[in-house]
């Protein structure tokens, strides 16, 4: 009660509420900044990218993204890796922004706690240094896989440990969805290949299968017919880059003769293109009563496909130059004596019979 009482531990009592009171609001002003920033930073990150995005759209003549399918292919991978760098920049921000305002945080609190976390921090560092060797390497490489537009979201992709569409990149895991629906979380450090389907062209390969008594020469003409009509369909013609090519005759299996049929399309629309030219061979072959015994899409790996990348036709040569019959060389004897010669027509043409020798006088 003497305490109550007393004037000074009132006193002593305002100045702890005072300082407590000037903490908090201290604290408030620091997060209340962390997150004027955050909005701020994430204002200009989005303005940014939609200026980006904007220019590509304008640059090709497009109102929406999905147009941009049909421009040139830098414009879909600027505006892809654009937004995939945009999301990385916000997250890098939002954990920036965490760690700034916890630290200050804590030293509006505790100051002295902060001179011996800084201690702490070193101790634990140098305990999970190897450990954070992983993080580092995952978001490492997220930043370049992105920047060097090796992904974007969007992008169907077989990174190894998974085949899908990226739905999203983050600075440390890429999220896969296979055609099953299952999510794959990938970290960026595991990845060591990655092969995108996205990009630039693909490739339908058809093998189909005939008898081994079949007109090769008029199946090759009807199937290559069948393939020029999808070409010239309004339907399909946009997803087509250029002319189908007759590879031929490409191996024998049995009874069967296998002959395979190309066609360079669009990245994207691979897959549908392969499905309405297998349906048209299909019919081609009907026309002229042939069974087909085998007609399916080749995916070409290893040495076949690095053969096969630039197409069928092998590299033109020149042959190897032979000398003419003439130019052969001729066996001459040798002439006695150190200043004879022998003229050209004279060594070219066989002596005379009994004249085989010459007199000296």
């Amino acid at each position: 009660m003497d305490d109550v009482t007393n004037p000074d531990f009132w006193a002593r009592a305002l100045v702890v509420l005072i300082s407590v009171g000037w903490n908090l609001l201290a604290v408030a002003a620091i997060i209340l900044g962390g997150f004027l920033v955050s909005w701020v930073l994430r204002i200009v990150i989005r303005r940014i990218v939609e200026r980006i995005v904007s220019g590509a759209k304008s640059k090709a003549r497009v109102d929406d993204t999905q147009a941009l399918d049909r421009s040139p292919l830098a414009q879909v991978r600027l505006v892809q890796r654009t937004r995939t760098l945009g999301t990385i920049l916000q997250n890098i921000v939002n954990v920036a922004i965490v760690i700034i305002v916890t630290l200050l945080v804590v030293q509006v609190v505790a100051p002295s706690v902060l001179g011996s976390f800084a201690l702490l921090s070193a101790a634990i560092g140098a305990g999970l240094g190897f450990g954070a060797q992983n993080i580092v390497k995952d978001v490492l490489n997220g930043i370049f896989i992105v920047a060097e537009d090796q992904i974007g979201i969007g992008d169907v992709v077989d990174v190894g440990l998974a085949t899908g569409v990226v739905e999203y990149v983050s600075v440390r895991v890429t999220h896969v969805r296979d055609v099953n629906g299952t999510l794959w979380f990938v970290r960026n450090g595991e990845i060591l290949r990655i092969g995108n389907m996205s990009q630039g062209w693909a490739r339908a390969v058809i093998d189909l299968g005939v008898p081994a008594d079949a007109d090769i020469a008029e199946v090759e003409k009807n199937l290559l017919a069948a393939a020029r009509s999808l070409q010239k369909d309004p339907k399909w013609r946009t997803r087509i880059l250029e002319d189908p090519e007759m590879w031929g005759l490409e191996s024998i299996d049995g009874d069967t003769l296998l002959i395979r049929v190309v066609m360079k399309t669009r990245a994207n629309a691979k897959d549908d293109v392969a499905r309405e030219l297998r349906m048209r061979l299909k019919h081609a072959i009907d026309q002229i009563d042939l069974p087909v015994s085998h007609l399916t899409s080749v995916m070409l790996t290893g040495p076949e496909g690095a053969q096969r990348v630039r197409g069928a036709n092998p590299p033109v040569t020149r042959p190897t130059p032979l000398a003419p019959a003439d130019a052969r060389p001729l066996w001459r004897p040798k002439r006695g004596g150190k200043n004879t010669k022998t003229a050209p027509d004279a060594a070219a043409t066989p002596p005379a019979s009994g004249d085989g020798e010459e007199k000296t006088t």
